[in-house]
């Protein structure tokens, strides 16, 4: 099967002088919301030359939410009620990975992303995220344990980092984590979605709505913004923040990028900058699913960041890479995103920070892509709601 790049029954298409074809987003936009600089939402379309082969190597999977490779190549992977298993590139599964308890994966909780330490091949040490009973509610919890040698179950699980405040709630949990070059953590949170907890997002004594920064012992990091200042959580790194569920470092400048769910339009790619205020829900470029305006309805306010790129209408932007360029080259650098009710992966063309390309990767699977993961072997590998593992590559 060959990956697909645009939707059924898309017209034919030709790209211009430059190369380009025509934006992929096609329907209405849900506001009259202009963007703030060229190229922000509806970047030119493009399309991969190389021949891409994407397989559906598992469809064994119960409800994958995360997925990342092991050093030895093999991939390990979340599954929402809690447990995780390993696959082989060839698509071989393990037998479920158990010891996560204390799970809540009622609505959109459920353990959720998982990275291994940097030092894994010598201590077996892994960290995910996950949504965790604590009265009177649930919150978005780190933990970090020990895969045993026998990869059977996880060891000495402890929770290293609660985001307080607890909220009775089923939504907007974030929890995607990565580690940085420094051997640090970066986590994000949402900020639970209703309108009791959005306030949150732009409030420095909750860690709703953030990205941290976390070191292996769930400690703010030296150096994090915040620390010293008077009503603010030392761990905050970025706050504004909706629903961010992808996170990923550069692969050559280093840098943290994420990417948020919006309402109704709104979805948002950012470059992340220590202390910076992205926004929500005081500046949006998204709508209320009941088609009001979300507070002022404003796009733009001094002191407050724009994103890099956004939708309109959503595509459900979930877990996200940056691909390294190992055997897709014209890939190299770009971000791969996993879209949820797109239904697509979406492929981002950057230039000096700036997205100057689209492209709608798996169109015609039907498939909400959750997340994906670069293999040691270059391909790329994305696990989907419906259970599915896919390894991506060239023909």
């Amino acid at each position: 099967m060959s990956a697909a790049c645009t939707k059924k029954d898309a017209p034919v298409q030709t790209p211009d002088a430059a190369g380009n074809y025509p934006p992929v987003e096609t329907e209405s936009p849900n506001s009259a919301y202009q963007p703030a600089f060229a190229g922000q939402t509806r970047a030119p379309g493009v399309k991969t030359s190389a021949a891409l082969d994407a397989q559906v190597i598992s469809k064994a999977l119960n409800k994958p939410w995360g997925i990342v490779t092991l050093p030895d190549g093999r991939l390990l992977i979340t599954e929402k009620e809690g447990t995780l298993r390993i696959a082989k590139p060839d698509g071989t599964l393990s037998a479920a990975i158990t010891g996560i308890t204390h799970v809540n994966s009622a609505g959109q909780g459920g353990l959720l992303d998982v990275v291994p330490d940097p030092d894994f091949t010598a201590n077996r040490m892994i960290y995910w995220t996950f949504s965790e009973n604590v009265s009177p509610g649930n919150l978005t919890a780190v933990g970090k344990g020990r895969l045993s040698n026998d990869e059977t179950r996880i060891e000495n699980p402890q929770v290293i980092y609660r985001a307080i405040p607890v909220y009775d709630g089923d939504k907007h949990f974030g929890g995607r984590i990565v580690f940085d070059r420094s051997g640090n953590l970066f986590v994000s949170t949402g900020e639970r979605s209703d309108l009791e907890t959005r306030p949150k997002a732009q409030q420095l004594d909750a860690a709703l709505g953030k990205i941290l920064h976390l070191t292996k012992d769930g400690q703010p990091v030296s150096g994090n913004p915040f620390i010293g200042q008077a009503n603010a959580l030392p761990q905050i790194y970025t706050y504004g923040h909706r629903n961010p569920q992808s996170l990923a470092i550069h692969p050559e400048t280093g840098d943290l990028w994420e990417a948020e769910m919006g309402p109704r339009g709104g979805d948002e790619v950012n470059r992340i900058i220590a202390g910076k205020n992205y926004g929500w829900p005081t500046i949006t470029y998204g709508i209320e699913y009941s088609g009001a305006k979300v507070g002022e309805g404003i796009t733009q306010k001094a002191g407050l960041e724009q994103p890099v790129y956004y939708w309109d209408p959503v595509v459900s932007v979930s877990g996200m890479i940056f691909y390294s360029g190992k055997a897709i080259p014209e890939w190299k650098n770009n971000l791969l995103i996993g879209c949820l009710s797109g239904q697509h992966i979406a492929r981002l063309v950057l230039q000096d920070n700036k997205v100057v390309g689209e492209e709608r990767l798996l169109a015609t699977e039907g498939e909400r892509f959750r997340d994906l993961a670069e293999g040691t072997d270059g391909a790329v590998y994305a696990v989907t709601d419906g259970g599915k593992l896919y390894r991506i590559a060239l023909k």
